[in-house]
């Protein structure tokens, strides 16, 4: 057993702790004024691995997370607090030490297999929202409110969440998150903060509006947008690949229109693409090269999954305050975080492995058995690049992903009197797809 000593040994993320070492912990302390003046039976570097255990072991109160993080200690004389002992001390820490915490680690996840991460030497990123609900509490709802909707509303107040994710590793590259008052595109906004030359951002139809377009091309980073199919756009010059020239407010912008077609057994569905791009060389990037890339930005939906339900199992954020409920999203997302770097690391191990092949859930359980038995809490001599969590992703990687053919719906109703549309169809068609550029428009010009 290799673990801190004396009071501060439950002060671990088994081997995750390689990630956030010890001594990065005391230094964001000590920059966030949070270190204890005295030596306590939980100091406050406990209390920062408690918080990121309690993301791993959502479904736990504090109280059996401390037995988790104690569970591997055997022989040591150690405190069993009481759940208000460990409410105090996640008080006493308060927010800022997480945000400190999260903010070194949040970036593009460093990987060998460029092919995953990049096109055309670009960096592929995406953006999105989603919703997450929180306590319902007094304190909580002086700065969240219950959405309103039929019957009466939503049960419990919502908070919004917006990311900039690397496509290929889903690894987070900033964060912003804000009461559901706060929209996507507000948030959008936030996060062009952290875009840069050398991005390539695919986003939806909700980020086509001309000002926000405006404000994420002064970042430098590149755009491929949907945009509605019924949009007017002025035609100025018109390429060989079927795309044309055009303007949205001041930015020129190059407008490919296409039909999808996928063809299953089950027949062919057809649907509309209209995609505005900053990328205005069409040799250098052809238009259906563009279309196909596109659907690359439904992977930050598949890191909210990965948040959202692999993780917090579908419940509601646990704390009662709004500082608490900021220090555990950001402790939420650094958890995130390490474990797609720990992914990462393990298929980077094995050439030409995609990080696409990488199994969330097995990561999350093999993390959290490391962390009951205490293991891997301090590197060994001879460094293992790899290590448990690593080596049990490598054990069961997902095969190759299949194409999907099936559109968003209700697999499960919250209510019976809800429940729509036949039954789930769950067979696995064989699929291809067609990519047709529209070129036959009209060339009268029309404002943006």
């Amino acid at each position: 057993m290799r673990v801190a000593a004396g009071v501060f040994a439950p002060g671990h993320l088994g081997e995750l702790t390689q990630f956030i070492p010890f001594e990065m912990v005391d230094e964001i302390l000590a920059a966030t004024r949070r270190t204890q003046q005295r030596i306590r039976l939980l100091p406050a570097r406990v209390t920062v691995y408690l918080v990121l255990a309690g993301c791993l072991f959502a479904e736990l109160g504090y109280p059996q997370v401390w037995r988790k993080l104690t569970a591997g200690l055997t022989g040591l004389d150690l405190a069993a607090p009481s759940s208000g002992t460990l409410r105090e001390a996640r008080r006493r820490l308060g927010s800022a030490p997480l945000q400190a915490l999260f903010d070194p680690l949040r970036g593009p996840a460093v990987t060998t297999a460029k092919h995953a991460v990049r096109w055309r030497g670009l960096l592929l990123t995406a953006i999105d929202g989603t919703t997450m609900s929180v306590a319902d509490a007094g304190k909580v709802r002086t700065r969240y409110r219950k959405q309103r909707g039929n019957h009466g509303g939503a049960g419990y107040p919502a908070l919004r969440l917006s990311v900039l994710l690397t496509c290929g590793t889903r690894s987070i590259i900033d964060a912003a998150f804000d009461p559901t008052g706060t929209g996507e595109l507000d948030q959008a906004r936030t996060l062009a903060r952290s875009l840069r030359a050398g991005m390539l951002l695919p986003a939806d139809r909700n980020h086509a509006a001309a000002d926000l377009i405006a404000t994420l091309v002064a970042t430098r980073a590149d755009l491929l947008i949907r945009c509605k199919n019924g949009r007017r756009l002025p035609v100025i010059t018109r390429y060989r690949d079927g795309s044309w020239l055009s303007t949205i407010g001041t930015v020129r912008v190059r407008v490919i229109d296409a039909q999808i077609s996928v063809t299953t057994s089950d027949g062919t569905h057809t649907s509309g693409y209209r995609l505005v791009t900053t990328l205005l060389d069409a040799h250098r990037y052809p238009a259906g090269d563009l279309i196909r890339l596109y659907h690359r930005r439904w992977e930050i939906e598949t890191a909210y999954l990965e948040i959202k339900s692999s993780i917090l199992g579908g419940r509601v954020l646990r704390a009662r305050t709004p500082d608490g409920i900021d220090q555990e999203i950001y402790a939420l997302l650094t958890v995130y975080q390490v474990l797609r770097t720990a992914m990462t690391d393990a298929t980077d191990s094995q050439p030409a492995t995609s990080p696409d092949r990488a199994s969330f859930t097995t990561a999350l359980n093999a993390a959290r058995d490391q962390i009951t038995n205490a293991a891997g809490v301090l590197a060994d001599t001879v460094i293992d690049l790899v290590g448990a969590i690593g080596r049990a992703v490598l054990a069961h990687l997902l095969p190759d992903r299949r194409i999907r053919v099936k559109t968003r719906m209700i697999k499960r109703s919250n209510s019976k009197y809800q429940a729509r549309g036949p039954s789930i169809d769950r067979r696995s068609y064989k699929a291809t797809i067609a990519v047709d550029i529209i070129t036959n428009h009209c060339e009268a010009s029309a404002g943006p």
